[in-house]
């Protein structure tokens, strides 16, 4: 997986799965921001901001909601870390497809900006090719690189 572009070490990924999970109690949606840094084509996060530490009623309605204030924590954060937001990632309760809501209203509206989507909230196992993975092409347009394609995309292991 040489030309993976966003890389999650394993500990990490399996650790915000899980607290995506408690997060949302099988109840509701959780999400969070993948943070981390940009080199050579690659970015490596190691970092993860929950949407409910920006907001704490960010599931207050069930679904992933955040309003502007939340976005302010954010910038802030990555501002006084040096790092940047590499993707989003939520999850959902059945499939990992994106809803309406989702192809409205992107949490980044920065073209290039990848959102992740993990189904059955998130309890495991957490198979790459089976995460919802869309890329925001600006004007509420996507390409959907789920599937087998992912494991291009996405490096969720060790690695060197």
């Amino acid at each position: 997986m040489a030309n993976a572009k966003i890389i999650v070490p394993r500990a990490s990924w399996l650790r915000g799965l899980a607290e995506l999970h408690r997060r949302g109690a099988e109840r509701h949606e959780a999400g969070a921001f993948l943070l981390g840094q940009s080199e050579n084509g690659r970015s490596v996060v190691s970092h993860w901001i929950f949407y409910d530490d920006l907001d704490p009623g960010a599931y207050s309605s069930g679904v992933c909601v955040l309003y502007a204030d939340s976005f302010d924590r954010l910038w802030s954060e990555g501002r006084k870390t040096g790092m940047a937001v590499i993707a989003d990632l939520h999850t959902h309760p059945g499939s990992p497809e994106q809803s309406h809501s989702d192809r409205t209203n992107p949490m980044v509206s920065t073209a290039g900006h990848i959102a992740l989507i993990v189904s059955d909230f998130a309890r495991g196992p957490h198979w790459r090719h089976r995460l919802g993975v869309y890329r925001y092409e600006g004007d509420h347009q996507w390409t959907n690189l789920s599937g087998w394609t992912a494991r291009g995309l996405l490096r969720t292991g060790t690695f060197r």
